[in-house]
């Protein structure tokens, strides 16, 4: 199905919401048709072609900041049914007469509000929904523009409004993102009920228009496909060959270093079986000496001495294509082919791509949408037949495609590797807010009681907070109490963001509480040792998902629960507790990060004995601190995205 045949079709106009690229994924999964458009699509554009009702995006600026992106007012008297979104949300209030302001603490995260079931946005669900919010600027009841009616609030803050005659609603939530519970059920009931669809597409085609695309794109010519092995490059790959066939692609896996334990072994075998032809190089040296040159000229040092994590993952991502480019002359082949990459949705959002927004911040540089990518994509010279994906409907194409399950169910491993789960500093990070956010996070463990103690952490850590990148303190929970009190720590880790402005990420430390104050880093870079210790923790926590013993026997003790998560990061961060009369900083510690999601936008740490068994994530704890050298101590993040992104860098 194309444009032009789909007989019903909405508009969304794009804001540059971080979480707005899947508003694309809920319509479809309505069985609507839908464009996302630039912001200056005007309103006789959208009725000349025949759009039946508009969503308006979230995004990062204030309504009245003077960069404010710019739109057609006029889309708001074509007649059409509206819904806006968390700044589009805004937006509709500002533009009938309503009023926006900053209130004293922000809402990050997963919060409970109360709805008007009367409403048609909320009919057939529970007044208490339990939905994602993150904003800084805020709707009071006395700000609300006049004609609308307050139809769901969160505390003294509101959190919809509807114009029942306009067919006008906006909330200041996120209905796509998984987080808001019922969200598809919203997108139901707005193209349903107020926009009185029909809802008659269906997704069956997306492979055939996949292959259509790659065939028009590519025309006579042969292919090169990168490989990593994840679920994205292998579906990307297989994908590539059904349209294509065998003989037309050429597939070659790059090992950069920085894959986990014996990983690069398992790629070969696993692509081979799909009848991929597969040529694998070592290029750990191109990566570990690999430099880029930013935009002012300037050369950065050497991947193996950086230590800013969006140096390195551009780093990276040039060095693949520059090691490409080498290869393609080995292997003889002609410079005249297309790269196809599996980039997928969430990645171009991530990196403020133009071909996923033109307003979106960048929250973090992807290896697969470098300058030098931008660059090839400019010239035409790029193929990425999945860039209008999620990571939930690349599975299902996978699936579609006769991948194997273990396959198309891999839990997602990064491009650039185990290089951006290695926190890498030369310095703490101790500003001149230091002292004020120690006593901040103390201050919100204390009201749960006299048990839970908070440490600042000298790191910083990549977040999304308010659509917009942050890089911020990390705030360390720590008790003697057992059995740990889960509930109350995890209560704490949605409270401090909130209220600490400059915190996005907060974990738990397992052992005694942490008693002594931590000022200092152990000096870290990446090189075969620190490579080296992420691995073997990895391997270790991998296993024990997979109900393994360390050595890949079957473990006796421990169920497999790999299918209880969607992700499991394990990071290494440059932090040394427990020193003693001046002992300096040597050892480094592991952060486990276990993750449910299936937007894979948005998600929330999983917790002991709720989400997963507790006694796997202690023998976690257990085993890395025995099986890994120079390892201080394990730490569980109890972050949710937002405020902290997934990865770490």
């Amino acid at each position: 199905m194309t444009q032009e045949s789909a007989t019903e079709r909405v508009a969304i106009l794009d804001f540059g919401a971080q979480f707005g690229k899947v508003i694309d994924r809920r319509i479809r999964e309505a069985s609507v048709y839908c464009d996302i458009l630039p912001l200056s699509t005007t309103a006789e554009e959208l009725k000349r072609k025949g759009y039946n009702a508009i969503v308006v995006s979230g995004g990062p600026n204030s309504v009245y900041s003077p960069i404010a992106p710019k739109y057609d007012p006029e889309i708001f008297t074509l007649g059409l049914p509206v819904l806006g979104i968390c700044y589009g949300f805004q937006v509709i209030n500002k533009e009938f007469g309503g009023t926006v302001g900053r209130e004293p603490h922000r809402e990050d995260g997963q919060t409970v509000i109360h709805v008007d079931n009367n409403s048609d946005l909320f009919y057939g669900l529970d007044h208490d929904q339990k939905v994602l919010l993150t904003h800084g600027d805020s709707v009071l009841q006395s700000t609300v523009a006049p004609g609308f009616k307050v139809i769901a609030s969160s505390g003294n803050l509101v959190a919809a409004i509807g114009n029942k005659e306009k067919e006008i609603y906006g909330v200041q939530f996120h209905p796509e993102v998984d987080l808001t519970e019922s969200g598809a059920e919203m997108f139901e009931n707005f193209l349903r009920r107020i926009a009185k669809l029909e809802a008659t597409y269906t997704m069956d085609n997306r492979q055939e228009m996949c292959i259509d695309e790659i065939k028009r794109v590519v025309g006579d010519k042969n292919v090169l496909v990168m490989v990593s092995g994840g679920v994205d490059s292998a579906v990307c790959c297989a994908l590539m060959t059904k349209a294509l066939g065998a003989d037309r692609i050429v597939a070659i896996h790059i090992d950069n270093g920085f894959m986990r334990f014996n990983e690069s072994d398992g790629v070969m075998v696993a692509l081979k079986e799909l009848g991929v032809r597969i040529h694998r190089f070592n290029c750990v040296e191109d990566f570990m000496n690999g430099t880029f040159v930013d935009k002012n000229g300037v050369q950065t040092p050497p991947l193996k001495k950086t230590v800013s994590p969006e140096d390195k993952r551009r780093i990276i991502g040039d060095t693949f294509i520059t090691c490409k480019d080498r290869i393609v002359k080995e292997l003889n082949l002609s410079t005249d082919m297309f790269l196809a990459q599996g980039t997928l949705r969430p990645d171009l959002i991530e990196s403020a791509s133009s071909i996923a927004s033109g307003f979106a911040d960048t929250i973090k540089t992807h290896h697969n949408d470098t300058a030098l990518v931008r660059e090839l994509r400019e010239l035409g010279k790029v193929v990425e037949p999945l860039k209008d994906f999620h990571k939930d409907e690349v599975r299902e194409l996978g699936r579609t495609l006769g991948l194997r399950r273990e396959i198309v169910e891999r839990h997602p491993f990064p491009g650039p590797g185990l290089a951006i789960r290695i926190l890498c500093a030369e310095k703490p990070f101790v500003d001149e807010s230091y002292e004020e956010t120690k006593r901040g996070i103390q201050k919100v463990a204390d009201e749960f009681g006299s048990g839970i103690t908070a440490t600042l952490l000298p790191i910083k850590s990549v977040g999304v907070q308010g659509d917009c990148r942050s890089y911020s303190y990390v705030a360390a929970l720590s008790t003697n109490e057992r059995p740990i009190p889960w509930t109350a720590l995890h209560q704490i880790a949605k409270i401090i963001p909130n209220r600490v402005l400059n915190i996005n990420r907060v974990v738990y430390v397992f052992g005694n509480v942490v008693e002594e104050e931590i000022k200092d880093i152990t000096v870290t870079h990446l090189n075969e040792e620190t490579v080296k210790e992420l691995q073997k923790a990895d391997h270790v926590v991998y296993n024990i998902l997979a109900g393994k013993t360390f050595d890949e026997g079957k473990n006796n003790n421990l169920d497999k629960i790999i299918d209880k998560i969607q992700q499991m990061p394990v990071i290494s961060v440059p932090v040394h507790f427990d020193r003693r009369n001046g002992e300096t900083s040597k050892k480094r510690s592991i952060v486990l990060r276990p993750f449910i999601t299936r937007d894979f936008m948005t998600g929330k740490a999983a917790l002991p004995g709720t989400d997963i068994p507790e006694e796997h994530i202690l023998a976690m704890d257990v085993n890395i601190r025995k099986q890994v050298e120079n390892i201080s101590r394990v730490l569980l993040d109890l972050s949710g995205k937002p405020p902290g992104t997934t990865e770490w860098e």
